[in-house]
């Protein structure tokens, strides 16, 4: 009887240790978690940093061929070699990104809705005025309507689509003056203080509004910050956002102006 009592308590014992192994184990997954979601937030600048340095060396070449552009120029990608351009499978997964990020209910084309529904996620960031807020709306009004023709239901646009128009504008000059007309209000609906500058906690609205992660927003705001002081001009902005649009040049900090590229 005693025998039998004193394996009872070992096996007792025995399981109350595996238990608080367990325990124990869970928890230490579960800090090892936490710790890892906090180092990649807090060192998101510093992964991003490594990663500028490194593209950067790859390209310190064109960079030095670059420096005489003219910072006054509407867009360094109007100096982009015209033969080809829009052709290379670099330009068009850009214009795909860009159609994703337009196609705001995900069902593989954009529509008229899909369009003013993402201005409206910049207008309720609650930064733009009421006169800006309606300006607004009449620009991207004006700019479905010039690009893809009526206001309907039924009038979709494929990636396919997208592509062909994105194509000609870059060989409509009217159309490449006004293909930025839009980014000036996404700055003043991120630029939350209204300083004429974006930090990188503003670009992340950016981003927010694009159903992009806050990671992805400092990645990209380490690449396209060129000159490292923290901040983005309105100048820089418009130019960013423009140059995505227009340039063939992979080696441009622009490419990063909208998040990661699709495949």
């Amino acid at each position: 009887m005693a025998l039998a009592l004193l394996r009872v308590g070992v096996r007792s014992a025995i399981s109350r240790g595996i238990l608080e192994k367990r325990g124990a184990q869970a928890l230490s997954c579960s800090l090892f978690a936490s710790e890892q979601n906090a180092f990649r937030t807090e060192n998101a600048y510093q992964y991003a940093h490594v990663a500028k340095r490194m593209y950067s060396k790859r390209n310190v070449h064109h960079t030095r061929a670059s420096a005489s552009v003219n910072e006054d120029s509407d867009s360094d990608s109007d100096s982009d070699d015209e033969h080809n351009r829009g052709e290379s499978q670099f330009w068009r997964r850009k214009m795909r990104t860009l159609h994703s990020h337009l196609d705001v209910n995900k069902d593989g084309v954009i529509s008229y809705d899909d369009f003013m529904l993402l201005g409206e996620r910049f207008a309720d960031l609650g930064h733009l005025s009421p006169a800006a807020k309606e300006e607004f709306e009449q620009v991207l009004r004006d700019m479905w309507v010039e690009q893809w023709g009526e206001i309907s239901p039924y009038n979709l646009v494929s990636v396919e689509k997208y592509l062909e128009e994105m194509h000609h504008v870059l060989n409509d000059t009217s159309l490449k003056r006004k293909c930025h007309h839009f980014l000036p209000f996404l700055f003043k609906a991120v630029d939350k203080d209204g300083s004429g500058e974006i930090s990188v906690q503003e670009f992340k609205l950016f981003f927010q509004c694009l159903g992009l992660s806050h990671d992805h927003a400092v990645v990209s705001f380490t690449f396209i910050d060129t000159n490292e002081d923290g901040k983005i001009s309105f100048k820089e902005f418009v130019k960013l956002g423009r140059d995505y649009i227009l340039s063939d040049d992979p080696t441009r900090p622009s490419k990063h102006f909208w998040g990661p590229l699709v495949e």
